[in-house]
């Protein structure tokens, strides 16, 4: 599908793919360059919390809050996509009780997004309950949970043991019983993701997760090679975005300081009817 037209994607086309072996693909998009970016070559756009992280100088997603969530979705949705726009639930806007989820979900369906994703195994069932009641679609987010870094001791894999892999693998099908239309997986052995995927009816989408999920999703700045720190182990930079940029704005600031630029292509000329008059301005006096 890649950048050919087509119809809006939807929740369902998402079982579809499931159903066809089709794999889904998914990104980040933060603002409207991004999301025009990506948005004619990908299924999913995730508006996503990492937000906190990829662009705005935090340590994690736990001090992002739904004022910034609402600013970033409304300038990826100005780009009228015909990605799924999927938007990120941010801490403590789903943890209080379920009608303030409620509440905070439908803002971001007023808002132009066609879903909700939110973090949390069998604990949140009945919030993703209230959820789908409330006819807003919810994918599920199990395994490494950015928001919980604090109580796994950090951003570590998930599932490494008989115990814990079991435990993802059974808030996996209570995520699919509570309604969740898909489920990131992030942070698990392929192995476990590849257990899921094929005892789950729903999609899985994987970031970290192996190859046997039904989708993959990166962060797009990670995609483009655009951050200057260590990539997780999961990441496949498909260029060196970061060194290409620099390069670029030095050959500009270089071109600045020795006069090269703007040049001719670059700067308006001024009609020949004009031209007299310009030139035969003189400053005014002073008094």
């Amino acid at each position: 599908m890649t950048g050919e037209t087509r119809r809006p994607f939807t929740v369902p086309d998402l079982q579809v793919y499931k159903a066809r072996g089709q794999r889904i693909v998914a990104t980040t998009a933060y603002d409207s360059c991004t999301a025009q970016l990506a948005a004619p070559l990908v299924d999913v756009l995730l508006v996503g919390d990492s937000v906190g992280n990829v662009c705005l100088g935090m340590d994690g997603t736990n001090a992002v809050s739904m004022a910034m969530m609402n600013h970033h979705l409304d300038a990826v949705v100005r780009v009228k996509t015909d990605a799924l726009v999927v938007a990120d639930m941010p801490y403590l806007s789903y943890h209080i009780n379920d009608d303030e989820a409620v509440r905070n979900a439908g803002n971001f369906i007023q808002r132009g997004a066609a879903a909700i994703k939110l973090e949390g195994g069998a604990k949140r069932a009945r919030t993703i309950a209230r959820l789908i009641d409330a006819e807003i679609p919810v994918m599920g987010h199990l395994g490494l949970t950015p928001q919980s870094q604090h109580m796994m001791g950090g951003f570590k894999v998930q599932g490494k043991s008989a115990g814990s892999a079991l435990a993802i693998m059974d808030d996996a099908c209570r995520l699919q019983e509570a309604g969740c239309f898909a489920i990131v997986l992030e942070g698990v052995p392929g192995e476990v993701a590849a257990r899921i995927t094929d005892a789950l009816d729903i999609p899985t989408i994987g970031i970290g997760a192996g190859a046997h999920c039904s989708g993959q999703v990166l962060v797009l700045h990670d995609v483009l090679g655009l951050l200057d720190q260590r990539r997780p182990k999961f990441v496949r930079a498909y260029m060196d975005g970061l060194g290409l940029a620099r390069a670029a704005l030095g050959q500009w600031a270089d071109d600045v300081r020795t006069g090269k630029f703007p040049g001719e292509a670059e700067t308006y000329a001024l009609p020949e009817d004009a031209r007299a008059a310009v030139h035969d301005w003189r400053p005014p006096t002073k008094n």
